[in-house]
């Protein structure tokens, strides 16, 4: 009778394998972006170059917050979150 705990754990035992490995696959990988781009966001200068979200390339004319303009052509600016850039362009 006392063999019944030692199964409960050894039956539980594949189910913790698996987990961890979905922990280090899947998420730790996902955290480890996420940090990366939101140090991009935090260093990000006027006049770096950058993508938006939506695929709009331009220059940032100034940062104020969490409120970036951008210039996306001549005379032609927008303001859009922090939140909204993508990337930086080299």
């Amino acid at each position: 009778m006392e063999t019944k705990p030692v199964n409960a754990l050894v039956s539980l035992f594949p189910l913790i394998i698996i987990f961890f490995i979905f922990y280090v696959l899947l998420i730790l990988p996902g955290q480890k972006k996420q940090k990366k781009h939101q140090m991009m966001l935090e260093n990000l200068r006027e006049g770096d170059r950058v993508v938006t979200i939506g695929g709009i390339f331009g220059k940032i004319s100034k940062i104020k917050g969490n409120i970036i303009t951008l210039e996306i052509a001549e005379r032609v600016k927008v303001d859009l979150a922090r939140s909204g850039i993508s990337r930086k362009v080299e």
